[in-house]
């Protein structure tokens, strides 16, 4: 009966953390990102989507310069780039 009510309990429990339970492919591209930014790379899981974006659109256009970075971002569209933002910081 114990365990019943807690495998109802656990079906109860809203779903707003399944992101973080399953495990989502990432996107075309976005495996590149873990040579520098893998766990002992330079941290991007502090970021926002929105920040990831942000900076990744100031890559490409130039107005950020760092040496890699411009030229990997070139390489992504607007679009690429959002869908990689929101599986790095796991939104």
């Amino acid at each position: 009966m114990r365990t019943v009510l807690i495998a109802t309990a656990l079906l109860a429990m809203p779903v707003t953390g399944l992101a973080e339970v399953v495990s989502q492919p990432p996107p075309p591209g976005a495996t590149s990102c873990t040579g520098c930014h893998g766990s002992a790379g330079i941290p991007l899981d502090t970021l926002s989507a929105a920040e990831i974006e942000t900076a990744m659109e100031a890559f490409r256009s130039g107005s950020r310069s760092v040496t890699l970075m411009n030229r990997i971002a070139a390489g992504f569209t607007a679009e690429e780039s959002a869908a990689i933002a929101r599986w790095l910081a796991r939104e």
